[in-house]
């Protein structure tokens, strides 16, 4: 087997060098991405009008036909990123931004390393800064300004200061914690799921330690403080929109824009794919929506299918989700799941829910949506599978890790598992959307590289309660 991971006790000057190759190579491979596969364009421009709006015109907004209005539609963590990177250096300098990106995702890939050599051992914290450097799904976005890499580095921090809060509870790991899993959710809607996972697991892996009254009360504590940059945002929503929003809306519309639940209904009960979310749901009220892309569940009855056909003939016409337009997509939706209940409320979701883990993740690498269909493109058919199979290799050796039963395995798999359930609500699958879970995986699929360590039930034995280290 080749040794990719070095022994455990080497000089000095040789563990530095090893730890500079790794983050070398990271960096390259990250520079590879930001240079062969440019991307600036939908959530990203819509993040950096937020920052520019707010930077020059100090309104939180999106520019519209009638000028600059203020939005809701976005949290606000990622624009006020941009904003600090726009002020060093220039508006709009998206590659500042990710030459930025690049050296927190690589100091993310450092954390993430200590966090694997506490929690089991030397060599296995090797083999997470290896994989974590060179992981290309993870090293793709940082090259992109979207939120992933801010989200994965917030989550690497919080698994840190997690293990060290559990080690010797000073409060300034305590605060470490809570910011983290605060800035994670003020990234992404989905943030919160971090401190729904691991703000229990500090009473239920440190109690035993530490006592359950000093766990108990900083378990309260690590809630509290991760809630209160949202009274901010909750309080500026309210006056200015008049609604309760502490996060941001599902479907990223602003009060007094249609959700258009019936469109919406539809596309849930026919998507499954990655191809069919950017074919059609994407399409929804800004481009045409052609008959031959929708997959054969949308016609389970020649009656449904000339009602589909007469419908997206109409919206075509114009490409705008009228309300009328809406309602009969929210019909043929109905038709649909009384066609196929179980199909619509258990196989679509699991459908979903295995694109989103298990599909190449080369959404943002130029590869063809229908990368499976070889005689149209060969080359991409062959590289989507290698990217599948390395992806499918994660999956397998994190299931492998776990089943060693690290510390805080169950935390993680509460992590994983609650992320699965909110992904499985989604009508529109993409596969950046388990990338989150991606930190952990890694850290799994070094454990399940490198033998059981003798002192892995550490945490289960009691602690000096008395220690000074309480500051």
């Amino acid at each position: 087997m080749l040794r990719l991971i070095p022994p455990p006790r080497k000089p000095l000057l040789s563990t530095i060098g090893l730890v500079g190759l790794a983050l070398f190579l990271g960096a390259l491979l990250r520079l590879w991405f930001l240079y062969t596969y440019p991307t600036v364009a939908g959530d990203s421009l819509v993040y950096g009008g937020i920052a520019k709006n707010w930077m020059l015109h100090g309104i939180y907004g999106r520019m519209t036909r009638v000028g600059i209005q203020p939005t809701l539609i976005r949290l606000p963590g990622y624009p006020l990123f941009l904003v600090a990177c726009f002020s060093l250096f220039h508006i709009e300098n998206y590659n500042a931004v990710v030459f930025v990106q690049i050296a927190i995702d690589l100091c993310a890939c450092l954390i993430l390393a200590a966090f694997a050599t506490r929690v089991w051992s030397r060599r296995a914290g090797w083999w997470t800064l290896w994989l974590s450097c060179l992981c290309p799904f993870t090293a793709n976005y940082a090259a992109i300004p979207l939120t992933e890499t801010l989200e994965l580095f917030c989550i690497t921090a919080s698994l840190y200061a997690f293990v060290r809060f559990l080690e010797d509870p000073r409060k300034r790991w305590l605060f470490l914690m809570a910011a983290a899993w605060s800035y994670a959710a003020l990234l992404r809607p989905d943030g919160p799921l971090l401190a729904v996972a691991f703000c229990p697991a500090i009473y239920f892996y440190g109690r035993r330690r530490w006592g359950t009254p000093r766990m108990l009360r900083s378990a309260v504590i690590a809630g509290i403080l991760s809630i209160l940059p949202f009274i901010a945002w909750t309080i500026r929503n309210w006056e200015t929109f008049h609604v309760f929003e502490p996060l941001a809306p599902r479907y990223a519309v602003d009060p007094g824009q249609s959700s258009d639940p019936g469109f919406n209904r539809w596309t849930k009960a026919i998507c499954v794919d990655f191809a069919c979310t950017s074919d059609i749901y994407w399409n929804g009220g800004t481009d045409a929506i052609h008959p031959d892309s929708l997959p054969s569940r949308a016609f389970p009855s020649p009656a449904v299918r000339a009602a589909t056909l007469r419908l997206l003939a109409d919206y075509n016409r114009t490409k705008v989700i009228t309300p009328s337009i809406d309602a009969r997509f929210g019909a043929l939706a109905t038709r649909i799941l009384q066609a196929n209940p179980f199909r619509y409320y258990v196989e679509l979701p699991l459908a979903r829910l295995a694109d989103m883990w298990l599909r190449p993740r080369t959404e943002m690498i130029w590869i063809e949506l229908r990368w499976w269909q070889y005689s149209k493109h060969p080359g991409d058919t062959i590289f989507a599978a290698a990217y599948a199979l390395l992806n499918l290799a994660f999956l397998l050796a994190a299931l492998r890790g776990i089943c060693k039963r690290p510390p805080f395995w169950g935390a993680i798999l509460a992590f994983v598992l609650l992320r699965c359930a909110l992904l499985a609500t989604l009508e529109a699958p993409e596969p950046r959307y388990t990338l989150e879970c991606f930190p952990m995986i890694i850290v799994l699929t070094a454990i399940a590289f490198t033998r059981t360590p003798a002192h892995r039930a550490w945490l289960a034995e009691p602690a000096n309660r008395h220690s000074p280290s309480q500051s």
